[in-house]
């Protein structure tokens, strides 16, 4: 068996996590993940565990693929690596791009390339702002986006983003990026039905281009249903109120379908399951099943006619755009994808399973919502059920059934009191049974600690 105390040990030396409070990791030491298969990990230790989180929202073909290995080695043997630049391409890049213009909205038929999530949405900022140059309207460069959104972390990203504590950690965000509100009913929604909230905060974003000025907005950027801000799904009179707005004032839509695409809605993108027609498709994640870093940009025939006519050079880009062996990758991941109907199983049995079973712990006196769509959903840990109140933020109970689950063999991450989960697309329904018994009983030890803490 691997040494768990020393692999912890030089973690805590030498690696510094994303998005961690290193001192306190450092002294209850790390997790170490060894192996995984399907939908299950393994620790050095060898303690199973169903991962519902997908690693990052983004394994959605499951582990141990052994054709999209195959894939990448035969790629790397061929041709490991070349770049963009200079008037050069490869063949993995020009099949996928054509094969995700094939998959995406009839409007979307080019696809700029990047590393990541952030990467694209750092491209969607410099490509928005070029595209307004050459249309004419250099001042339109605001950019809107909305509190408590995710959109990356580097510094545009995390700017685009709505999260205040990556705000106040680098002097964000950088200028002609505003937010409003989101559409987060359960918490925000008051006495309002969520139909009458929906619309309520969808003509925020009319507000704030008035306030602004058509002629300073560029476009506005969203989720289709927020991911790390713990899995908010607009109501229903949302994004068609959105979608008129967009349209009155000609503001671009920026659609970050960096947690949504690739079937987890199933539909390849939630653009079609919310009925949008956006101008840019932010991808990355389940692009590869997370398998090699990559991301990119769909964009829509409108804009990507101005950059590649009038543009002249667009002076923007990454070494590791469309990189081949990532792009290698990509193309078997989507070929397992349609090989065995991922997005129609999604879409006809695992996905309106695993909401019905999701539903059952809705009468958990710790629930106050369950909520979801397709295979992602969020459980609300709540002090009142009547009255949607939630417990202090300070005692941590989201953290305490974080923790109940890992004892139960489940990941499952938490938002706050939040609980969200995202399995991969393979999940089968015997496996979501098992997911949401283990879920119970995290929930059913995490009460009887708030009982035994006297939190009611």
């Amino acid at each position: 068996m691997t040494n768990l105390a020393s692999l912890q040990q030089a973690d805590k030396a030498h690696f510094i996590h994303p998005f961690t409070d290193s001192k306190a990791l450092g002294e209850k030491g790390t997790r170490v993940i060894e192996r995984a298969d399907g939908v299950y990990i393994w620790d050095v230790q060898g303690h199973k565990l169903l991962d519902a989180m997908a690693g990052l929202w983004c394994v959605n073909v499951g582990y141990g693929r052994q054709s999209i290995v195959d894939a990448a080695c035969q790629q790397m043997q061929k041709l490991p690596f070349y770049n963009s630049f200079f008037q050069c391409t490869h063949p993995p890049a020009i099949e996928l791009a054509k094969t995700i213009a094939e998959l995406a909205p009839k409007h979307m038929n080019s696809v700029f390339f990047t590393g990541s999530g952030s990467e694209s949405n750092d491209t969607n900022l410099r490509m928005v702002r070029r595209y307004w140059d050459l249309k004419g309207q250099p001042n339109k460069k605001t950019i809107i986006s909305r509190h408590n959104a995710y959109h990356g972390s580097t510094v545009a990203g995390a700017s685009l983003g709505g999260m205040s504590g990556m705000h106040e950690q680098g002097d964000l965000p950088i200028p002609k990026v505003v937010h409003i509100a989101q559409p987060y009913w359960y918490a925000e929604g008051g006495d309002l039905t969520p139909e009458a909230f929906g619309l309520q905060a969808a003509q925020t974003l009319e507000t704030k281009i008035l306030e602004l000025g058509e002629d300073n907005v560029a476009a506005f950027i969203a989720e289709p249903f927020q991911g790390a801000g713990g899995v908010i799904i607009p109501p229903s009179t949302y994004w068609p109120e959105i979608k008129r707005i967009l349209a009155k004032y000609d503001v671009l839509l920026i659609l970050d379908e960096v947690i949504s695409g690739f079937g987890r809605t199933g539909h390849w993108f939630a653009a079609e399951y919310f009925d949008l027609q956006p101008d840019f498709i932010s991808i990355a994640k389940g692009m590869t099943s997370g398998y090699v870093p990559m991301g990119g940009v769909i964009i829509a025939d409108r804009v990507a006619d101005v950059i590649k006519q009038q543009c002249g050079e667009f002076t923007h880009g990454f070494t590791y755009s469309g990189h081949p062996v990532a792009a290698a990758a990509a193309l078997e991941n989507i070929n397992i994808i349609k090989r065995e109907k991922l997005v129609e199983k999604v879409a006809t049995e695992t996905a309106p399973y695993f909401q019905q079973r999701l539903q059952q712990l809705a009468e958990h006196p710790l629930v106050g919502e369950v909520r979801g769509l397709g295979l992602v959903a969020a459980i609300e840990l709540v002090q009142d059920k009547a009255k949607r109140q939630r417990f202090s933020a300070n005692m941590g109970v989201g953290t305490w059934c974080r923790d109940f689950c890992i004892e139960h063999g489940l990941v499952m991450r938490s938002v706050g009191d939040t609980m969200i989960i995202s399995p991969p697309l393979v999940i089968t329904k015997a496996e979501i049974d098992e997911l949401v018994d283990k879920a119970l009983m995290a929930l059913n030890d995490t009460y009887t600690k708030c009982l035994a803490s006297k939190a009611y």
